[in-house]
């Protein structure tokens, strides 16, 4: 008896709560159970209450009772999943439909507008009412387990009471139209808030305060014979951004130096997409539902937030709101609010999407997208998505959106976010990879959060914008042979004498490699040889002047008679190279893997370990070649079968391409230890996000939420796969 109160429980729970609830042995439950299911979550109330909220469930099914539904009303409120008895004050509500309620836990439940049964979806013709100064006779918190001084309840217990006068009280959100232009974004906030001054890279201020990009050059080595010419001689080009507005002004303050009256980063125009198709039913939504409460509790009053849900359609639950205390509290209601149901149509929720940063009257310095889904697009092409043309999907985004835009409109980035094991990574890959953002993995799902937090912990640390770097020859001889840039736009003109890369925003701390190759002639005279002039072109965020960065970094190599002892090659050169070998072996791989050619495939990416196990950076102990290696090791044990592949190896390789291409941490396959973690693109935001997530425990214990970031790739012990998930 005490086992079968616990599956109701846990089924309750986990169609629409944001909790971890442990296994029993033996358990399961059916996609398609018919036991009642509560529609709520925690919800941020004030203090002032004790209740939670609760929107209605949009569905086009009738109204259907299950017998275990049905014995289960009589004895417990399908609400707060306590006993119902009469007396003490507790009245007992029951409906037209013939099931009963406490009516405390039903005057919450209907208080904005909700008229449909929490158990059999029946629309009421009467709803109960209340005094909205009467609290619940019974806090629902003791009833799912949370102690007072869980870290989550000390957010729900710091968010004020919404404002009885506001405009976007949640029940007009879900009940009224969507107007065909989203225009309706609230009103930027020019003023600084004090809650905005972010920390987040306190630590980084011990190493010097810098507001200005740093540009290094490296040769591949240091002399060239003058009577040698060298057709495919490189350099790199490494830049990082300088650290956190934050940090800069706090490293002002202890050099005693004036500081600058501004907000402490670029505020954030967020909008995210998420899928509630039928198959994101009962732990993934909850555990959704939290990612995105911690998302909402992280971003600032200046930042904006819009929130998309996408099944079968694809519908705005409000539009871009300033995340004050009032604007966090109702996006909490409404994503707590969310149901799972129908089917997935990706394309129609990226519409939506881009739709309300493309209409938006305002703009904030910063705009991306977030896109979460477990399914595959079953509305927009038809046959496998590893045969669909990539070209597909890309004409799906906006012009604005497309990271080929050469317009002078505001360019935005979509990181798309894989969940599982049936998701459409090909897909998602091309999206992300066609706007300039990055595709993640999510092969367990309880390092939702964590991979939310990495993302957004990069957004709300943007340092740079619009950046382009320009190489241009010195040497009238000299001429430019090719620019690696992964992902990045580059081109070579002027008689193959000057080259430009397009990089766009960084981080703060966030660095960007490329190697330029040369052909460099025969030198008649001696002595030094002038090669390149690197030239920086970028926008400040938040005051958005125009800094010119101009012959600060300037290459050049001895041109001596002859060369005395072995030429020692750049380490920072032979590195990089290792990373553009395994970026192109994991490509290759793909192609082979995906016309059926998995052996194949695996003896690409193990000659390509090889390689990079026997460079000359590697034999040094080069940390970012040692996690290559794991890295590729890790690829081929995902290889190992069609199965496997099918079900995580195609998404594991495609996330880590687009780490690599784009230079940038992405979050992909099961969790691991993040101590020995080599973290080459994580940036310090990035960390101290995950960090902060891991260390806000809802549930999970933290040895079992650890995010495994770029690079960090050990050999993954052999694990069942799991089991597929419903339809949709």
């Amino acid at each position: 008896m005490a086992t079968s109160k616990w599956k109701k429980v846990k089924m309750a729970l986990g169609n629409g709560m944001c909790l971890h609830v442990p296994r029993v042995a033996g358990d399961s439950m059916p996609s398609n159970s018919l036991a009642p299911r509560s529609s709520e979550s925690v919800s941020p109330m004030g203090r002032s209450s004790n209740c939670r909220q609760s929107t209605p469930t949009h569905s086009l099914a009738s109204p259907r009772v299950s017998k275990t539904g049905s014995r289960s009303s009589k004895r417990t409120c399908a609400i707060c999943l306590t006993t119902m008895k009469a007396g003490n004050g507790a009245a007992i509500f029951t409906a037209e439909c013939a099931h009963s309620f406490h009516f405390q836990c039903i005057t919450s439940n209907v208080k904005h507008g909700n008229q449909v049964c929490p158990i059999c979806r029946a629309k009421w013709k009467e709803i109960p009412f209340q005094n909205t100064n009467s609290d619940c006779s019974r806090p629902r918190t003791n009833s799912v387990g949370f102690s007072p001084d869980d870290p989550w309840m000390t957010i729900v217990q710091r968010m004020p009471p919404p404002r009885t006068n506001t405009t976007r009280q949640i029940a007009s959100l879900f009940h009224a139209p969507e107007p065909a232009s989203y225009d309706d974004d609230e009103v930027l906030d020019l003023q600084p808030h004090a809650t905005e001054r972010n920390t987040l890279n306190d630590a980084a201020s011990v190493h010097g305060c810098t507001d200005k990009l740093e540009v290094k050059t490296y040769p591949e080595v240091s002399a060239v014979p003058r009577s040698v010419s060298h057709d495919h001689f490189s350099v790199l080009v490494h830049v990082k951004a300088p650290l956190s507005i934050a940090t800069q002004n706090n490293s002002r303050i202890q050099a005693a130096l004036p500081s600058l009256n501004q907000p402490s980063r670029a505020p954030v125009d967020l909008v995210t997409v998420l899928d509630v198709s039928g198959s994101m039913a009962g732990t993934k939504l909850g555990l959704l539902k939290r990612a995105m409460g911690f998302v909402i509790q992280n971003l600032g009053p200046s930042d904006r937030l819009s929130v998309i849900s996408f099944s079968s359609t694809a519908r705005r639950l409000f539009p871009l709101c300033r995340m004050t205390d009032s604007g966090r509290q109702q996006a909490l209601q409404a994503v707590n609010a969310l149901t799972s149901n129908g089917g997935t149509n990706i394309a129609e929720g990226l519409r939506k999407g881009a739709k309300v940063l493309v209409d938006r009257k305002l703009k904030n310095p910063v705009a991306s997208i977030i896109l979460l889904s477990d399914g595959q697009d079953t509305y927009t092409f038809n046959g496998p998505s590893s045969a669909r043309p990539q070209i597909g999907y890309q004409s799906l985004l906006p012009v604005s959106i497309d990271c080929n835009n050469q317009s002078e409109m505001q360019q935005i980035p979509v990181h798309t976010f894989g969940f599982g094991a049936d998701h459409d990574a090909v897909t998602m890959h091309t999206i992300s990879d066609a706007s300039g953002g990055t595709f993640s993995f999510i092969e367990t799902e309880i390092t939702i959060q964590d991979a939310f937090a990495q993302c957004i912990g990069g957004l709300l640390s943007v340092v740079v914008q619009d950046l382009q770097v320009e190489v241009r020859c010195i040497h009238p001889s000299l001429q430019l042979g090719s620019i690696k840039a992964g992902s990045y736009q580059a081109s070579i003109t002027e008689r193959a004498r000057l080259g430009s890369i397009y990089f766009g925003d960084l981080y703060a701390e966030e660095e960007r490699d490329f190697l330029v190759t040369l052909n460099i002639p025969v030198h008649e005279f001696g002595g030094d040889m002038p090669l390149l002039k690197v030239k920086s072109v970028y926008k400040h965020p938040i005051t958005k002047e125009t800094i010119t960065l101009a012959g600060e970094s300037e290459v050049q190599i001895q041109r001596p008679d002859r060369v005395v002892g072995e030429q020692v090659v750049s380490l920072e050169v032979d590195r990089q190279r290792n990373r553009f070998r395994a970026a192109e072996a994991m490509s290759e791989a793909r192609v082979a893997a995906e016309r059926g050619d998995l052996s194949g495939a695996v003896s690409m990416l193990d000659n390509c370990n090889r390689m990079v196990s026997e460079s000359a950076s590697a034999r040094a102990g080069d940390q970012l070649c040692a996690s290559l290696c794991a890295e590729l090791k890790e690829m081929q044990d995902r290889m190992a079968s069609r199965r496997i592949y099918e079900a995580s190896g195609r998404a594991y390789v495609l996330s880590g391409l687009s780490s690599h291409s784009w230079q940038r941490a992405t979050a992909r396959g099961n969790s691991v230890d993040m101590g020995s973690a080599v973290q080459s693109y994580q940036t310090p935001s990035m960390m101290d996000m995950v960090s902060r997530s891991q260390t806000l425990i809802l549930g999970a214990p933290p040895s079992q939420r650890t995010l495994r970031p770029a690079h960090s790739f050990p050999v993954r012990s052999p694990q069942p796969l799991p089991s597929p998930p419903p339809p949709g």
